[in-house]
């Protein structure tokens, strides 16, 4: 294996001048921006930046987002910038200081293919054309925690031929990890290693052209502007506040994300685009396209018509909208199509309703998945009120579903991995093709039935409606939360509240944030606006967000580990 393709930290940066197979690296590190003597008050006391530093493109506005005084100025929101333009990624010398250490960023190729390259891709060009393998080849991808389900996306992602793809992941290997990940060598030698520094040998060695970059920091060290270097993000099996604190930072720097994971024969696939534009091509038909929506989320707003021999082909450009993290995974209801159709809602997976029980279980026991008998009987109590919810019918969540689920909930199921695995990385290739229509938003695998079905989740009322048309206000303009938990401030999106440590207590949220798909009233009995800067004075006494009842105690969520959990679930 070349080291030169790979190193310890963030990847280096590239020179441009010319495109090599293996090219070199060079490391050029931007010293650390005192913020504190460009911040300005206006006259409503919130700090604001120079309007020389408004660009975002500006390393040195770029890294005074983490300084706290900053977190309360609105315009610090999420900015909007193309998706898929690789003219738009950082360039030599933007290295943003990252705690203590420099690091540079990495830098995409010119978008050309080579002659080599055309023959090396040539069965795949053929199939999406040879401007998506360009932008292929010109993406910086991002793969957070490499287990199973990461060695699949790894895998399809460095045979497509991506520019450079990162692995970050702190954890070592484990006796476990070698019968689950094939890119994990079988020798004794490698256990208590770095999972992502073992998982890159094998993995640089099914396509030499792609940069393989190793980081070994924990994701809660990274702040908001690590993930400006990447085109997607991709994080696996995290847990649900961590996916919340990851979606936050790609959304405050315009970026795709998605998040998956693997339970068992169960999993799931979950995707935020922010706004994303592709362009479909197909024959004319005997009606042609019109402009406008085709559905809450999707809208065509581009049909180009060109002659190709006796045929005439349309271009039609469409653009879908996507909701947060935190939304789909419980505030979400499902569209219309299945709650005014009865047979529709029968065929609605129940393993939906488990993965969200589950994420709120493990919100609930700080991170901890169920393991003894009053975790089941917890765990059965949110996912009841969890199907409820989503207006589905009650037969259809059976006690023996709920074993199921639960009996292998922490295996790694090689077919499940592979099935999700390919799924996603097909998924995140096309959307930097920007020729198939993508993922919108959560894809539910049931492994006994072997389906995988697609559900747009989206909030109702108006967080929904804002949502899904301003992007560029976070989470409908639900007021902001001052404060912080690791590196990432939470002050920059609602969206973090989910981050917020909960104490083994029901999780709670303040005055104005969204409940039941819309805005919880004010004091004064009005609904928040984007513009409307929350004030921790005025906070009336918290409510339970939904799901929560009061039979979930704090006696139920201190439950201890017994030393044999399969004994106990084997009895219930």
């Amino acid at each position: 294996m070349d080291n030169s393709n790979q190193d310890q930290g963030q990847p280096q940066a590239e020179p441009q001048a010319q495109q090599l197979p293996n090219p070199s690296v060079q490391e050029e590190v931007i010293p650390h921006i005192d913020a504190s003597a460009n911040i300005n008050v206006n006259g409503n006391g919130i700090p604001q930046l120079p309007e020389n530093l408004l660009n975002p493109m500006n390393p040195q506005a770029l890294s005074m987002l983490a300084d706290p005084s900053l977190m309360a100025d609105p315009s610090l929101m999420a900015m909007q910038m193309p998706l898929a333009d690789p003219s738009f990624m950082m360039q030599p010398g933007m290295g943003l200081p990252n705690g203590q250490n420099g690091f540079s960023l990495p830098v995409a190729p010119p978008a050309t293919v080579s002659a080599d390259e055309v023959a090396l891709y040539d069965r795949q060009i053929r199939l999406w054309g040879m401007a998506a393998q360009a932008k292929i080849q010109s993406a910086n991808i991002l793969l957070i925690t490499i287990k199973a389900l990461a060695n699949e996306i790894a895998k399809n992602l460095v045979l497509a031929g991506v520019g450079s793809l990162t692995l970050l992941d702190s954890a070592t290997v484990t006796e476990a990890d070698r019968g689950a990940q094939f890119f994990i060598p079988g020798g004794e030698d490698v256990i208590g290693q770095n999972r992502a520094q073992v998982a890159s040998a094998a993995l640089q060695k099914l396509n030499p052209r792609v940069r393989v970059h190793v980081d070994t920091e924990g994701v809660k060290t990274k702040g908001p502007s690590y993930f400006a270097a990447y085109d997607i993000v991709i994080a696996t099996d995290l847990d649900p506040e961590s996916f919340n604190i990851i979606n936050t930072a790609t959304r405050l720097n315009c970026k795709a994300f998605y998040a998956a994971g693997c339970h068992g024969l169960y999993g799931f696939i979950f995707s935020d685009l922010i706004e994303h534009d592709y362009v479909i091509q197909r024959d004319l038909g005997n009606m042609p396209t019109s402009i406008g929506p085709e559905s809450r989320t999707r809208t065509i707003v581009d049909v180009q018509t060109r002659k190709e021999g006796p045929k005439t082909i349309e271009s039609v450009t469409k653009r879908e909208l996507y909701s947060t993290w935190f939304l789909a995974s419980d505030l979400a209801v499902l569209p219309a199509e299945y709650t005014q159709s009865k047979r529709r809602l029968k065929s609605v997976t129940p393993a939906l309703s488990c993965l969200r029980a589950l994420w709120e279980f493990m919100q609930i026991q700080n991170g901890r998945v169920p393991s003894n008998r009053d975790d089941l009987k917890l765990f059965t109590q949110i996912a009841t009120q969890k199907h409820k919810a989503l207006g589905l019918p009650s037969e259809t969540l059976r006690p023996e579903f709920l074993r199921s689920f639960l009996q292998n909930l922490v295996s790694e199921i090689s077919p499940v991995a592979a099935i999700l695995g390919g799924q996603l990385a097909q998924d995140a290739i096309n959307v930097l093709g920007q020729t198939q229509q993508p993922i919108q938003n959560m894809v539910v695998f049931d492994g006994t039935t072997m389906e995988a079905l697609m559900y747009p989740l989206h909030p109702e009322g108006s967080l929904g409606a804002s949502q899904l048309t301003d992007h560029t206000v976070p989470n409908g303009g639900a007021p902001m939360i001052l404060g912080g938990m690791d590196a990432l401030p939470l002050g920059l999106d609602p969206t973090a509240m989910g981050a917020l440590p909960h104490h083994n207590n029901p999780i709670m949220i303040p005055t104005g944030l969204p409940q039941n798909g819309n805005l919880i009233p004010m004091p004064d009995g009005s609904l928040a606006n984007p513009t409307q800067q929350f004030n921790a004075a005025t906070q009336v006494p918290q409510q339970p967000m939904q799901g929560h009842t009061a039979q979930v105690t704090a006696e139920q969520t201190t439950q201890e580990t017994p030393a044999n959990p399969g004994a106990s679930e084997s009895k219930e």
